[in-house]
């Protein structure tokens, strides 16, 4: 069977979720209808075909860890734990040093995007021939995100900064990266892939846009993880 990896970037500290999950909860495992928000993640990308998950951890890694160890999921499972903080840049590519596919999906451990990654992201990133493919999600009035411009070819021109706006295509939290490509790249021991890394090589036309109109989620602020604990129990069955 043809490995298919995806990384999921759990380290996240919630800062503005600890009023309402505490101090010692990592964001990925706030409860979500009385089930971790990581459950949901590993069980939709089991539905998408993927066969070996890396979990990018830092913050209270123990606590998902030891949740890991009475669960069982579909695929394997395995970890790097960041020494210290290496900010999404650096957490990514410690998880990808440890991946082996050549096209390696990863996602944020707060967002959830209902997009299909084998048979829609990797198909559209592969045929583009990008370094890395981004889900968009295409939002009305919003001011939480910046926009993403891409041109009439789907090849990504700009990335905008946060503003009010009364429509636009944000970054969904969802990417397929060349991991070689990636890995080749001189970067510092911490940085941020969305500074750094898309905001810094944009103009190089190497990022490739793949809009999907599938149900967006961000639980990282109070209002939209209370939200989730709505409309989780209809989008995903009994745990």
């Amino acid at each position: 069977m043809e490995r298919v990896e995806a990384i999921i970037l759990a380290g996240g500290l919630g800062t503005r979720l600890r009023g309402v999950i505490g101090a010692d909860t990592p964001k990925c495992m706030a409860p979500v209808a009385g089930i971790p928000f990581l459950d949901y993640l590993l069980r939709y990308a089991a539905r998408q075909g993927i066969t070996h998950i890396m979990l990018s951890l830092g913050h209270k890694s123990e606590a998902v860890t030891d949740w890991l160890s009475s669960r069982h999921f579909p695929m394997n499972i395995d970890w790097v734990i960041e020494p210290e903080p290496l900010g999404t840049g650096g957490g990514i590519r410690l998880a990808l040093q440890a991946c082996q596919a050549r096209q390696v999906f990863v996602l944020n451990g707060d967002t959830f995007f209902d997009i299909p990654l084998s048979a829609g992201l990797l198909q559209a990133h592969q045929h583009s021939g990008a370094e890395t493919t981004i889900a968009l999600k295409a939002l009305k009035q919003f001011e939480r995100y910046g926009t993403v411009e891409a041109d009439d070819r789907g090849i990504i021109t700009a990335f905008q900064e946060k503003k009010a706006c009364l429509a636009g295509r944000i970054n969904g939290g969802i990417y397929c990266i060349h991991r070689t490509a990636f890995l080749n790249r001189d970067f510092p021991v911490r940085f941020s892939f969305e500074k750094d890394y898309l905001g810094q090589h944009v103009a190089e036309g190497i990022f490739q846009a793949f809009e999907s109109k599938g149900y967006f989620i961000d639980i990282g602020v109070p209002e939209d993880y209370e939200r989730a604990q709505q409309d989780f129990p209809q989008l995903f069955s009994p745990a």
